[in-house]
C-alpha cells in the first residue's frame, strides 16, 4: 500500500494548520486534520465555472473574478470556457496555496497559473469586490463551505446583505454571481429574496458519475426592482 506523503504545510491567517498531502495520484488539502478538498472529487468545482460562465460562451471579451483557488479546478475550467482575450482574476488569501497551485498541483490543473489571461492576487476576495464597480462579467466564489457551515466566521461577510450588494455593484449589468456551497440553505434563499435578488439553486455532483447530487451552486443576478 502506498503511503500518504505530506508535501507542504502552512498557516491560515487565523493560525490554523493547512496541509497538502499526496497518496498515489491523489492530492488532499486538510485544515487542522479535517479534509477540505481532494483531487478525487472536483466535479462540483467544474460546475461552478460552467454555470457561472455559461452566459459568456460567445463573448469576445470577458472578465471573471474567482474567489478561492483551491486546487485550481474552477480556474482550469473557466479558462477552457473563455476566449483568448478574456481575463481571469483569482483572489486567494493564502500565498502558499498560490505557490502549491503553481508548482505541486500544476499537473492536475493543466498549468492554469501559467496562462497569460490569469491575474493572481493574494488578497481577501471581499476587499477586491468592495473596491470594484461594474468590473466583472461573472464572480465565482468557492470560499469556505458556502453561506453556511463556515470554517472561518470572517468569510460570512460575503453572504450578508452588504457583501451581496457589493458583489452586485462589482458586476457588469448582465453579470452573475455564482457561489459553491455544501448545503442548499433555505435561509440564504430567503435572504436573497429579501434583498431583491433573483437566483437559481442548482444541485450538482461532487464527483463524476456520482449517484447523487450532494453539492450546490447558487446562481444570483439582479432582480428587476433592485437599483444600484
Amino acid at each position: 500500500m502506498k503511503p500518504t506523503v505530506q508535501l507542504a504545510q502552512t498557516k491560515t491567517p487565523d493560525g490554523q494548520t493547512m496541509v497538502l498531502s499526496q497518496h498515489g495520484q491523489d492530492f488532499y488539502i486538510s485544515l487542522n486534520k479535517v479534509q477540505l478538498m481532494t483531487s478525487r472529487e472536483y466535479e462540483s468545482e467544474l460546475e461552478l465555472a460552467r454555470i457561472g460562465c455559461k452566459h459568456l460562451k460567445n463573448a469576445a471579451k470577458s472578465h471573471v473574478l474567482i474567489g478561492g483557488l483551491g486546487m485550481g479546478f474552477t480556474l482550469r475550467e473557466t479558462l477552457s470556457l473563455l476566449g483568448e482575450q478574456a481575463k481571469v482574476t483569482v483572489a486567494e488569501l493564502i500565498p502558499d496555496v498560490i505557490a502549491w497551485n503553481r508548482d505541486l498541483l500544476a499537473k492536475i490543473n493543466n498549468n492554469a497559473m501559467q496562462d497569460t489571461r490569469v491575474i493572481v492576487k493574494s488578497h481577501d476576495v471581499a476587499n477586491i469586490i468592495n473596491q470594484s464597480s461594474q468590473t466583472y462579467d461573472a464572480i465565482l466564489l468557492d470560499v469556505d463551505n458556502g453561506p453556511t457551515a463556515m470554517t472561518s466566521s470572517g468569510n460570512s461577510q460575503l453572504y450578508q446583505p452588504a457583501g451581496l450588494a457589493a458583489a452586485m455593484k462589482a458586476l457588469k449589468p448582465e453579470g452573475c454571481l455564482a457561489i459553491w456551497s455544501v448545503n442548499g440553505d433555505a435561509g440564504f434563499g430567503r435572504l436573497l429574496k429579501k434583498e431583491g435578488l433573483q437566483y437559481q439553486l442548482i444541485s450538482v455532483a461532487a464527483y463524476k458519475n456520482a449517484r447523487s447530487k450532494s453539492r450546490h451552486i447558487w446562481l444570483i443576478t439582479e432582480g428587476q426592482k433592485r437599483k444600484r
